[in-house]
C-alpha cells in the first residue's frame, strides 16, 4: 500500500496512524483533522473546566510535530474532508484557515469522524451561557464565562458520565448546581437501584436533582440569566447551562459516500473494521459496533473502544495472518462523582429485559473495599448479573467510595473470559489489609451467586414481594427492628433461629432478610437444613431503602 488517508485523529485514527507506522515504514501516511489539535484527551476536559488538569497542554496527547519527528506522519488540523469519491478514490478537503478546497487520492481510507454532542431544537437552545462540552475550545468557553460573569448558578442538562462530571467541575467553582434529567435517575446505563446511591450522594452536596424533567426550551431573562422552560411548566433560572444529553455519531461524510448506516444510525463495519467499501475503514464514536454478550448492536462511545479499534485497522491492513478482529464492546465504564465512583460492565438488568434476555438470576452485596478491621475502611455496593442454568456471567454494577474500580476490572476480564460465577469464586487476587479482604468482594459475589445456583441458598428480590408474599423473618437484633423494619415481617434475631423452629410455619415460603444479607443468608441456611423452604432477601435492608 502508498497511500493511507485518516479522517480525524483523537483516539481511533491517531493510534491507527502510530500503529500503521511501526509496522509500515514506507507507507504515506496523513492525518486530516477539521479540529485545532490532532489528539486531545476528551476524557479529561470536565477536569480542565474544574481545574484539576491545570494546564491545557495537559491535555494534548500529541502534536503534529510529534507525530512528524517520531513516525514521519504528516498532520493536516484545521483541514475538513468534503466529500469522498469512491470510485476515483479521492477525497475532498477544504482547508478551513485559507478556504483553499484541493483533492487527495488514498489506496485505503480510515473513518475516525467521532459524535457530536445532541443539541435539540429548542427555542433559545443559542443563547449566550448555553455550552456542549465537545473539545478544548468548548472548554475554554465554559472557563471564560465562569470567570468574566461572576456566577453563581449553573444548570446541568442530562445526568450522564459528562453531566456528572461537569456537576462535580463546576461545583468547585463554588457554584449552585442542579441537573434537569428526563430519565427517572441519573447515570441511565445502571439499574435504578444502584443509581439511587448516586442520588443520595448528589443530595449530601446540595445538588438539586430534576428527574422525570425535561426542557423545552429557554429564554432571556431581564437580568441577564437563562429562564430554563421544563415540562412541568417550572422555569429554573441559571447563570449557565450546560447540554450533556448525549451524542450522536458524525456519519455525514459516510452517508454522502453512500456507505452503509446501521439501524442505530453508526456507520456500519465488520469485524475488521471494514466498511461496505473494501477500502474504507471506520472506527470510534461514529461505527456501530456489537454487544460483546448479547451479539445485539449497539453504539458505545468510549476511548478504549477506539483505540483498540485503530489498532486493528492497521494490523488488518499492514499485520500478518491471523488477522485480528474486533470482539464487540462490554460497555465496561467509570464515573466519580464528588468522592463517590460508579462503575459497570456488561448488561444492566435493563437491558436484558429491554432485549426480552429473561434467563438470568442477581444477586447484591455490599463488602468493605478492604479488610473491616483496618482503619477506613468502605462499604461498595455490588450487583452481579449471571445466567441461572450456567453461571456465565452478564454483568456487573458497583457504587462505592472506594475500591469499586478494581472489582469490576477483575469481573470485565471475567467477562472477556466467558467467565462464571465460579471462576470469581475461585479468583486468586492480591490480599494485605489495606487493599482488600481474604475473601475478596469479587470472591464474594462469585460465592453468593455459586450458592445460588447449586441451590444451597436460593435468593429472592424486595420487587417480587407482594400482599400475598410469604412469611418474612428479619434476623436483626430486637433494637434495629424497633428503629425500622418491613410492615408485616417478624423479628426473631439469628441467634434465636434455632431456639424458635417451632414457631416457624413449615407450609409456607420463608424469606429472611438483614441489613447486608450475611445474617439472613445464615439464617436461610439453619431453616434450609431443617426442612423448611427458606431463601434470604438478596440486598438485605440497605437495598430495600434504596428501591423506596
Amino acid at each position: 500500500m502508498k497511500r493511507l488517508l485518516i479522517v480525524g485523529g483523537v483516539a481511533g485514527g491517531a493510534s491507527c496512524a502510530a500503529r500503521a507506522r511501526r509496522l509500515s515504514e514506507h507507507t504515506e501516511i496523513i492525518i486530516f483533522e477539521r479540529g485545532e489539535f490532532v489528539s486531545f484527551a476528551n476524557c479529561g476536559l470536565p477536569y480542565y473546566v474544574g481545574n484539576v488538569i491545570t494546564k491545557e497542554e495537559n491535555l494534548l496527547v500529541a502534536s503534529p510535530q510529534m507525530f512528524k519527528g517520531w513516525f514521519n506522519i504528516e498532520v493536516r488540523t484545521e483541514n475538513n474532508v468534503c466529500s469522498i469519491n469512491r470510485e476515483k478514490k479521492e477525497i475532498e478537503v477544504q482547508d478551513l484557515k485559507t478556504g483553499k478546497i484541493y483533492k487527495e487520492s488514498y489506496d485505503k481510507l480510515l473513518l475516525s469522524p467521532g459524535a457530536s454532542p445532541i443539541k435539540p431544537k429548542l427555542d433559545g437552545i443559542d443563547l449566550p451561557g448555553i455550552f456542549t462540552l465537545r473539545n478544548i475550545a468548548d472548554s475554554r468557553n465554559i472557563i471564560n464565562w465562569i470567570k468574566q460573569k461572576h456566577i453563581k448558578r449553573a444548570v446541568v442538562v442530562g445526568g450522564g458520565f459528562i453531566g456528572l462530571e461537569m456537576v462535580e467541575n463546576l461545583k468547585r467553582h463554588g457554584l449552585d448546581v442542579s441537573i434537569i434529567e428526563m430519565q427517572p435517575q441519573v447515570m441511565p446505563p445502571v439499574d435504578p437501584e444502584i443509581a439511587s446511591f448516586i442520588h443520595e450522594h448528589l443530595k449530601k452536596y446540595d445538588i438539586s436533582l430534576l428527574l422525570k424533567t425535561s426542557v423545552t426550551g429557554f429564554k432571556q431573562e431581564k437580568d441577564g440569566s437563562i429562564g430554563i422552560l421544563t415540562n412541568t411548566g417550572k422555569v429554573i433560572q441559571s447563570d449557565i447551562v450546560v447540554l450533556s444529553i448525549g451524542v450522536k455519531p458524525e456519519i455525514d461524510l459516510a452517508k454522502q459516500a453512500g456507505l452503509s448506516i446501521g439501524k442505530l444510525g453508526g456507520i456500519e463495519v465488520n469485524e475488521y473494521m471494514q466498511t461496505s467499501d473494501e477500502n474504507i475503514y471506520a472506527v470510534g464514536d461514529a461505527v456501530q459496533v456489537k454487544d460483546y454478550i448479547s451479539g445485539i448492536p449497539a453504539l458505545i462511545p468510549l476511548a478504549g473502544p477506539a483505540n483498540r479499534q485503530g489498532r486493528i485497522v492497521a494490523d488488518v491492513l499492514f499485520g500478518k495472518d491471523p488477522l485480528p478482529k474486533f470482539r464487540g464492546v462490554q460497555g465496561t465504564s467509570i464515573c466519580g462523582i464528588l468522592g463517590l465512583t460508579v462503575a459497570f460492565t456488561g448488561l444492566s438488568e435493563k437491558a436484558l429485559k429491554r432485549n426480552k434476555m429473561n434467563e438470568y438470576e442477581k444477586i447484591y452485596l455490599h463488602p468493605d473495599n478492604h479488610a473491616g478491621y483496618y482503619p477506613d475502611a468502605k462499604t461498595i455496593t455490588m450487583k452481579l448479573i449471571f445466567s441461572q442454568s450456567d453461571g456465565k456471567i452478564l454483568g456487573a454494577q458497583a457504587v462505592g467510595m472506594a475500591g469499586v474500580d478494581k472489582r469490576i476490572d477483575v469481573i470485565s476480564m471475567a467477562i472477556q473470559k466467558n467467565g462464571t460465577v465460579f471462576d470469581l469464586e475461585e479468583a486468586e487476587l492480591c490480599y494485605a489489609p489495606p487493599y482488600g479482604s481474604a475473601k475478596d468482594p469479587v470472591n464474594m459475589a462469585g460465592m453468593i451467586a455459586s450458592n445460588s445456583i447449586r441451590g444451597y441458598s436460593p435468593v429472592a428480590h424486595w420487587e417480587n414481594i407482594n400482599d400475598n408474599s410469604p412469611y418474612i423473618i428479619d434476623v436483626r437484633t430486637v433494637f434495629e427492628y424497633s428503629k425500622s423494619h418491613l410492615q408485616g415481617s417478624i423479628n426473631i434475631p439469628l441467634h434465636q433461629i434455632r431456639d424458635k423452629i417451632s414457631e416457624i410455619p413449615k407450609d409456607r415460603e420463608i424469606l429472611t432478610y438483614c441489613v447486608v444479607g450475611k445474617r439472613s443468608y445464615i439464617a436461610a441456611r439453619i431453616l434450609r437444613q431443617y426442612g423448611f423452604n427458606a431463601k434470604g432477601i438478596s440486598g438485605g435492608f440497605i437495598l430495600y431503602n434504596s428501591l423506596k
